[in-house]
């Protein structure tokens, strides 16, 4: 347990989680490795001197450090982040699409050409003719539901 009581082992062990911060990021390991450099400051200046005391200070100053300060260092350095659309829905109404198997009349499916996958589609009960152009208003599971484009 000696291995535990040499301040240079903790400040060693505390460079390397800080510089493996670059590798693994999150604000995480580098507050590991503050706190091991706290062990190491403590036990150099004799305030410690057993294996059971470095590490209850290990882990209090650890878990200290990364909810007390990760929060507010987080605040200085964001990361990258996207906010996506989670109703996928919304990115395909509206979307004007080619006819490529008669709709219609009535519940009589038909097929649609969008983003160059064949979509079964219905509309509202119009017949509509193979080469047209239709507006995308909904989608049931695989259905597209769709209506003529008005010029």
């Amino acid at each position: 347990m000696n291995i535990l009581i040499d301040p240079v082992n903790w400040a060693v062990a505390g460079g390397i989680l800080m510089l493996a911060e670059l590798i693994v990021p999150g604000g995480i390991v580098f507050f590991l490795g503050a706190a091991c450099l706290t062990v190491a400051s403590a036990l150099w200046l004799g305030l410690i001197t057993t294996w059971d005391a470095s590490l209850t200070l290990f882990f209090i100053a650890s878990l200290a450090l990364i909810f007390l300060l990760r929060s507010l260092f987080s605040r200085f350095v964001e990361g990258d982040f996207t906010v996506a659309n989670t109703e996928e829905i919304l990115d395909d109404v509206d979307q004007v699409v080619s006819v490529i198997e008669t709709i219609g009349p009535g519940q009589q499916a038909g097929a649609v050409d969008f983003r160059g996958i064949r979509w079964r589609a219905l509309s509202d009960g119009a017949r509509i003719s193979v080469g047209e152009k239709v507006k995308i208003v909904a989608r049931e599971n695989t259905t597209i539901i769709v209506i003529p484009l008005t010029t």
